[in-house]
C-alpha cells in the first residue's frame, strides 16, 4: 500500500465506534459492528481509505496484500 512518495495514516477504530459492517481491505471478509479494526488512510489518496482486520493488517506483507 505504501509507496516512496506515500505515507498511510493507521486509525485504531474501537468497538464502541464500529456501528456497521465493514469489508476487510486484506481478506475481503466482513468487520461486523462492534469489531475493533484499522482504517488505513492513504494520505495522497484519503478517498482511498479501506478498513482492515488487526490480524490482516499485522500479515499483509507475507499475504502479498497491498
Amino acid at each position: 500500500m505504501n509507496t516512496p512518495s506515500e505515507t498511510t495514516e493507521v486509525r485504531r477504530i474501537q468497538p464502541y465506534q464500529a456501528s456497521k459492517t465493514y469489508v476487510c481491505g486484506g481478506c475481503n471478509n466482513p468487520i461486523p459492528p462492534a469489531t475493533g479494526h484499522l482504517v488505513i488512510v492513504p494520505a495522497e489518496s484519503p478517498d482511498l481509505r479501506r478498513h482492515w482486520h488487526h490480524s490482516c493488517w499485522e500479515r499483509r506483507d507475507r499475504l502479498g496484500n497491498r
